[in-house]
């Protein structure tokens, strides 16, 4: 039976076990978007902290496609050298190196013009988006494939398609924020046209022995949006496309919370989609005992466990559990005394 200490291997990359940096935006870069220092020790220490593969934060393909003016980039070749320093730490600690490339949408709060599917807003609060065109959707998939490519320039194990929690291609997928009339829009099939663009362009640039990831909100929580069961088909399309893996979380196209939040609460979807869609699964939400993670893999529902704001609290996370779990100690040598 596996556990949290199995590898795990897809294509050409292995990973020393089954968890994974969750990508969380720290909103520290610089204003242009690079990587400093801090994300340098950031990342590292997760690396040194033991865990299978550490997930870049979302890194916009473009510049109006951030979050905040302190989202880290990758819309320019100067984004490459500092993300390659982290890249070759990240990789001497043991750890495989991954980015997720994203781009906001409708949600990105800059003083500029926001772009969407369709001219609806997040909320009342929030900046009516522009509708993007046909030709403006070509430039943005282009932006995509631009990204891949600094992404491997960067030396990058695996890249992450961020396509949940209401930011751009979320937008396309759920009928919530979608209206459109054209062939990006209608039934699901429409809707999903965006993300196999994206796929397309990144594999373009993306190396086919790298694995290719996808994060997916896998129910919008909200009557009329993406359920369980359009989920499964969209993880079937992009498995069909060359996608490797299917990030599960869930919900923040509407300002709506779930209607109950537990430790695994998310599990489900990604053994729905795992079983479902017959693709490996990464599971994330509130898993932060390693009972509970080893119980999640030992079962099979999912292949990976994204573990995020327990991270934050503890980079040694991993560490700690091998010692709980009476494992032989596999951290930096110059850590070992304090888990003896």
């Amino acid at each position: 039976m596996s556990d949290i200490f199995t590898p795990f291997t897809q294509k050409n990359v292995s990973l020393r076990n089954r968890i994974v940096m969750s990508p969380m935006c720290m909103y520290t870069a610089e204003d242009d978007g690079k990587a400093t220092d801090w994300h340098y020790v950031h990342y590292g220490t997760r690396a040194a902290g033991g865990v299978g593969l550490v997930m870049q934060e979302a890194t916009a393909v473009e510049a109006r496609g951030r979050i905040s003016h302190q989202d880290l980039g990758i819309w320019s070749d100067e984004h490459i050298e500092p993300l390659r320093r982290i890249v070759s730490f990240v990789k001497a600690q043991g750890a495989a190196a991954a980015i997720q490339l994203a781009h906001a949408g409708r949600k990105a709060m800059l003083n500029d013009t926001i772009v969407a599917p369709s001219a609806i807003p997040f909320d009342e609060k929030s900046q009516v988006p522009h509708e993007l065109t046909e030709a403006e959707i070509d430039d943005v998939i282009e932006a995509w494939r631009q990204g891949a490519r600094r992404a491997r320039e960067a030396g990058f194990d695996i890249v992450e398609i961020h396509g949940a929690h209401g930011y751009l291609i979320n937008e396309f997928l759920s009928p919530l924020s979608n209206k459109r009339t054209d062939k990006y829009g209608g039934d699901l099939k429409g809707r999903c046209l965006f993300l196999t663009q994206v796929i397309e362009a990144v594999k373009q640039e993306w190396p086919e022995e790298n694995p290719l990831y996808l994060r997916l909100s896998v129910v919008d929580h909200t009557e009329g949006g993406l359920t369980i069961e359009d989920s499964v088909e969209i993880a079937k399309i992009a498995k069909e496309a060359g996608v490797d893996l299917i990030d599960c979380s869930s919900g923040a196209i509407l300002p709506v919370a779930p209607k109950r939040i537990f430790p695994g609460y998310q599990v489900s979807y990604a053994e729905t989609i795992r079983r479902e869609a017959g693709i490996a699964t990464g599971s994330v939400g509130l898993i932060e005992e390693h009972t509970l993670a080893n119980e999640i893999i030992g079962n099979e529902r999912a292949d990976l466990i994204f573990l995020g704001r327990v991270l934050l609290r503890n980079p040694y996370w991993v560490l700690q559990a091998s010692k709980e779990r009476h494992r032989e100690y596999a951290g930096p040598r110059q850590y070992e005394r304090g888990f003896k």
